[in-house]
């Protein structure tokens, strides 16, 4: 997971795309531990804090591009897919935005935040101290 990581970072999506959608995907997930990763990867990379505040209602905000808004509208749907079953319409948006390769490296961020965020809620990764290790 770590190399494909290491990929998808090199896969031309944007480094502030990639953060928001773990981010988006983490808080969906209720993964404090990527959550708080995430947001400070996002703010590492000059994210403004308005962006990331906002995300939970990113369809109401203005501050997010229309290919910013088609990939967490994606992100939303393959983050619940048992519910969403991936609707042609949220596809047919991040087709007008993403090129079928960009399409493919952002399903691929979108599956692995989703994997990170199970495995970090499995053993109770705690957030925000580096090192720590939960306490059963």
């Amino acid at each position: 997971m770590f190399d494909q990581e290491k990929l998808l970072e090199e896969s031309g999506l944007e480094h502030s795309l990639i953060a928001l959608v773990k981010v988006r995907a983490s808080q969906i997930n209720g993964c404090a531990f990527c959550i708080d990763m995430h947001w400070q990867d996002a703010r590492a990379g000059s994210e403004v804090e308005n962006r990331l505040y906002l995300l939970n209602a990113w369809r109401e905000a203005s501050v997010y591009t229309a290919r910013e808004a088609a990939a967490l509208g994606w992100t939303e749907a393959l983050t619940r897919i048992e519910t969403s079953q991936a609707p042609d319409a949220v596809y047919a948006d991040i087709a007008a935005h993403f090129s079928p390769r960009e399409q493919v490296a952002l399903s691929l961020v979108i599956t692995a935040i989703n994997a990170w965020n199970r495995i970090a809620i499995a053993f109770r990764m705690p957030h925000g101290v580096p090192g720590a290790t939960h306490a059963a």
